[in-house]
């Protein structure tokens, strides 16, 4: 289910795993969607960093992956297109989301952002650059 590295950094530092049902459960977190760590390299990239920026910023957030079974659900929730994806929220609301994997100096500022800010509703969902170049039309003829 979850890559080796993935789950090794679970057991190290006592990550549980979330899904639809019991999110909400959790006051100031940073939810982890690693995505498919077979096609994905910086899944297991990412999976390394989080809990050292969990110390960087003295625990403020608590880091949380989502089920493989949840992270398309979750995803259209939060509405980001790339994995893996962090998603910082403030007791269930949204702050924002950091796809894809930075530099550390990047992490850092990025986070110290996402953490001043108030909650707010996702951003409109973006289809990746490949998918906006499709005609949309070709899909409204399902009446």
């Amino acid at each position: 289910m979850f890559s080796p590295v993935l789950t090794m950094m679970m057991e190290r530092h006592r990550i549980p795993v979330v899904d639809e049902a019991n999110i909400d459960a959790f006051d100031f977190t940073a939810l982890f969607f690693p995505g498919d760590w077979l096609r994905l390299a910086e899944s297991n990239d990412v999976a390394v960093i989080l809990p050292e920026l969990v110390q960087a910023f003295q625990g403020v957030f608590k880091p949380i992956v989502v089920s493989r079974e949840s992270e398309r659900k979750l995803q259209s929730r939060y509405r980001f297109n790339a994995f893996p994806a962090l998603v910082f929220l403030r007791n269930g609301e949204y702050l924002g989301t950091i796809k894809r994997v930075l530099d550390w100096e990047d992490y850092l500022t990025e986070i110290a952002g996402i953490l001043t800010r108030e909650p707010s509703a996702p951003p409109p969902f973006e289809f990746p650059e490949a998918c906006a170049t499709h005609d949309r039309r070709d899909h409204d003829h399902f009446h």
